[in-house]
């Protein structure tokens, strides 16, 4: 097969296992597991394939016309680079290792079908947005994902959490498609095509009259699917949904979207000056904010919802710097270690019986409950922790090394400015991300109190994911510096020196900050006795049931919920913890800025509808009613009623006519 045919069939396998996952649910339930993992098993082969074909050279480029429009042309093509190749890699990868996971942990859920159909179409629409080489095919791609998302999140639609969490997903990332979808129209009218390549082109030599406003306006659209401020309130509250949904969510499909697209399209970006220094502080306050947050948070899955948020935060500053290859190694390194985090969550969160950690630090022997979480977290977390050899090590460095390139006047992609800003965000982060990280694993992992609930061992199916997840984590940084540059347009990806040493001290500054803090609490504070626990369901089907008693029922009563005098992040963060637990109360702003006077505008107009229309219109039917009683009340009958009635008649006319001829 060509290489074109190849990539034609990595998106469209997924979307026929979707639907015949779908139409074979009810019918034949034997067949929903191998038609949820096997398409999508398949299509990681294909794109690996592609991959290795493509090979960093010269692009596969290859289009036809989808319809014809009499103006602008929408085409069916493909623009497979480097980047494209490699990121395709990453998110078969992780889907793959979703649904073998979702096999175990969903294993007794009625409506898995369902939800595998859902997982497989999410993939096949990730798909079309990383080949597409036609900015409305990737828009469908873009959409598809978002209506996905609402249904997974709403999983578990009988808790009115998960069904808030659904509808606020969705709002919010359509809030900010509708400019995005206008900025998509205003490129193709400047560069007289949606067809990327053109678009390019048309970059490449000034075509494009209104860079900014087009560059801002993509902007929007990019926040709110990649959860970048102001528009990232959405992913925390998405945590409702099933953990393998988030661990998919998070590490390789819609939130990387927004990300890769800015990465393909960066020439738009980097032809305004004003656009690069708005997106480096939209990057430095989303990777600040989200690391104070994910200090302050109880909930395990909450702490990585937000630690995805300042992740994304330092690709869209690689991207700032107009390093879109830094940007991409992160977004690639991120994917694999940020779905090891969220799979290994599910499988402590099984065992554990609760999502809260203040409930997990009272726990004593829960990583011997759970060896394979365990050893497989403490390498996510050792890489989202920037620690050498880790790949997080190697992509974050590439970022701050891109940021001082800028600073220093090496690069002129972006103004030096917008390198200061990320440079600056980018250490503070560093500090930052290394302390919730060290915080988690203390509270999670080395807990004084109540023995661990034994719950039993997990399926196979979900620990050994684990371990496939765990070896890109440990190893990508290190192939990705000596075998990836030909994909990454020849970069070198080799870290800086100077930020190399600066960013890991300071990453070990936040780990010891943390491990000090750690001690000192647990020596003062009283312990708190575990108490009595809920106890977990048994079998398979606990599986389905602890996700949504743990997340959304006070099923452990005060004791999950009330705070631990051991928590490390409480100390750290003195007087700002109550604000950044609940995510410096922007949900709040939003509802006192639109939430409240679109309300209240309902509530206006309904009463305007109900007592001001409706009396009208009520009020127009109600006269003609009683005209049309007191007629028929005049149709008596009686002969003798008629003629007094006609001759009274005729004497008032008779008055009146004398009255008017006397006046006159």
């Amino acid at each position: 097969m060509t290489t074109t045919t190849l990539a034609v069939l990595v998106p469209l396998l997924p979307f026929l296992g979707a639907a015949a996952g779908l139409l074979l649910g009810r019918t034949a339930p034997g067949f929903v597991r191998p038609l949820a993992v096997l398409p999508t098993l398949t299509s990681l082969v294909l794109a690996a394939l592609v991959a290795v074909r493509q090979g960093g050279d010269a692009a596969v480029d290859a289009a036809t016309e989808l319809t014809p429009t009499g103006s602008i042309p929408i085409e069916l093509a493909l623009y497979i680079d480097g980047f494209a190749a490699l990121v395709a890699v990453l998110v078969g990868l992780v889907a793959t290792c979703v649904q073998v996971y979702s096999t175990g942990y969903l294993r007794e859920d009625p409506r898995y079908p369902s939800y595998a159909a859902l997982v497989a179409l999410f993939t096949s629409a990730m798909f079309l947005v990383v080949y597409s080489g036609d900015l409305i095919v990737l828009l469908v791609g873009w959409e598809v994902m978002g209506i996905c998302s609402y249904f997974l999140v709403g999983h578990y639609w009988e808790t009115p959490e998960a069904r808030a969490a659904s509808i606020k997903a969705f709002l919010v990332t359509k809030l900010g498609d509708v400019p995005f979808l206008i900025g998509l129209f205003a490129l193709a009218t400047d560069a007289g095509s949606f067809r990327i390549t053109k678009v390019l082109g048309a970059v490449a030599h000034g075509g494009l009259d209104h860079p900014t406003l087009i560059a801002l306006l993509l902007l929007a659209g990019v926040a709110g699917k990649s959860a970048q401020f102001p528009l990232h309130t959405w992913l925390p509250d998405a945590m409702a949904g099933p953990t393998p949904v988030s661990a998919l969510i998070h590490a390789a499909t819609m939130v990387a979207a927004g990300v890769y697209f800015i990465a393909r399209l960066l020439p738009v970006f980097e032809a305004s000056q004003a656009a690069m220094v708005v997106l480096a502080v939209m990057a430095a306050v989303t990777m600040a904010g989200s690391g104070l947050a994910a200090l302050a948070q109880d909930d395990i899955k909450r702490v990585l919802a937000y630690s995805t948020i300042g992740q994304l935060g330092y690709m869209t500053g690689a991207l700032a710097v107009g390093d879109r290859g830094a940007a991409v190694f992160h977004l690639l390194s991120h994917g694999a270690f940020k779905a090891l985090l969220f799979l290994a969550a599910g499988v402590i969160i099984h065992a554990a019986g609760t999502n809260s950690l203040a409930a997990m630090s009272r726990m004593t022997g829960l990583r011997d409950r759970v060896p394979d979480a365990f050893w497989t977290m403490t390498v996510a977390l050792l890489a989202l922790a920037a620690i050498p050899p880790f790949s997080g090590f190697f992509s974050k460095e590439s970022v701050l090394g891109a940021a001082e390139h800028v600073t220093t006047g090496h690069t002129e992609h972006a103004p030096a400015a917008a390198g200061w800003i990320v440079l600056v965000a980018g250490l503070v982060t560093a500090l930052l991300t290394a302390a919730y990280a060290a915080r988690l694993w203390l509270l999670a992992f080395h807990g004084r109190g109540t023995e661990a609930p034994d719950h039993g061992r997990q399926p196979l199916t979900m620990t050994v994911v684990l371990w496939v997840l765990a070896a890109p984590s440990l190893a990508l940084g290190g192939f990705a510096y000596r075998s990836l540059p030909d994909w990454f347009d020849g970069r070198d990806l080799a870290p800086a020196l100077a930020t190399s040493v600066l960013g890991t001290g300071i990453a070990l500054i936040g780990v010891l900050v943390v491990h000090a803090a750690w001690r000192h609490t647990t020596a003062q504070a009283a312990r708190v006795p575990l108490g009595a626990v809920a106890a977990h369901p048994e079998g398979d089907a606990g599986l389905v049931e602890a996700e949504a008693i743990a997340t959304h029922a006070p099923a452990y009563g005060d004791v999950a919920s009330a705070p631990d005098p051991a928590d490390p992040g409480r100390l750290l963060l003195g007087p700002l913890h109550r604000h950044a637990a609940v995510g410096f109360h922007l949900d709040a702003v939003y509802r006192a800025l639109f939430v409240r006077p679109v309300q209240g505008g309902a509530s206006l107009v309904r009463f305007l509808d109900r007592e001001v229309v409706d009396t009208y219109v009520r009020g127009a039917g109600t006269l003609p009613r009683w005209l049309g009683t007191a007629v028929r009340r005049a149709q008596t009958g009686n002969v003798q009623t008629y003629v007094s009635a006609l001759l009274a008649g005729t004497v008032v006319l008779a008055v009146v006519a004398l009255l008017v001829a006397t006046g006159a």
